[in-house]
């Protein structure tokens, strides 16, 4: 099996996180991660422009195999909600224009992936992303969390490979 590179993506219009793995069978390693937070007095056109460039420089420069996206929840406030689903729709569309593949997982399937309950708490996340890529420096809880996406992306695609050869 060849090394593929997974890209992790933790979108939000104030943040967008973002987190590169390599999977070598079983074996992941970390190769970047990091945050896109465009200024916050920009309007919200600009701020997506800002997360469409930020993530296509970063694919260009990683060159990501598959990509996974946490998927959008049921939020109480409306605004909130389209505000994600805008910034989620800049990161999936750079990641569609790269001709990448890109699954969506929902927020309790990334943490029962990587820390094996899927209602556990963000620092639960955080410390089992720590454990599981020794020595990772975490560029903040969106690009913890887009790392966290990136595994139970690898996870989840080594189960379908493996499904598919039998």
């Amino acid at each position: 099996m060849a090394v593929s590179r997974h890209l992790g993506l933790d979108p939000g219009l104030i943040c967008t996180g973002w987190g590169i793995i390599d999977v070598d069978g079983n074996r992941i390693s970390h190769v970047a991660n990091g945050e896109i937070a465009p200024p916050p007095k920009q309007d919200d056109a600009l701020r997506l422009r800002s997360i469409y460039q930020g993530l296509g420089e970063v694919l260009a420069s990683h060159r990501p195999d598959q990509a996974g996206v946490e998927a959008i929840f049921v939020s109480r406030n409306p605004g909130s909600a389209l505000k994600l689903g805008m910034a989620r729709g800049v990161a999936m569309l750079a990641v569609a224009a790269a001709g990448i593949p890109l699954s969506e997982y929902a927020a309790r399937l990334v943490k029962k992936a990587v820390v094996g309950n899927g209602n556990a708490e963000k620092s639960q996340v955080q410390a089992m992303v720590r454990r599981l890529l020794p020595g990772v420096e975490i560029a903040g809880d969106d690009a913890a969390d887009a790392l966290a996406i990136a595994i139970c992306h690898a996870h989840h695609a080594t189960t379908r490979a493996w499904a598919a050869a039998s």
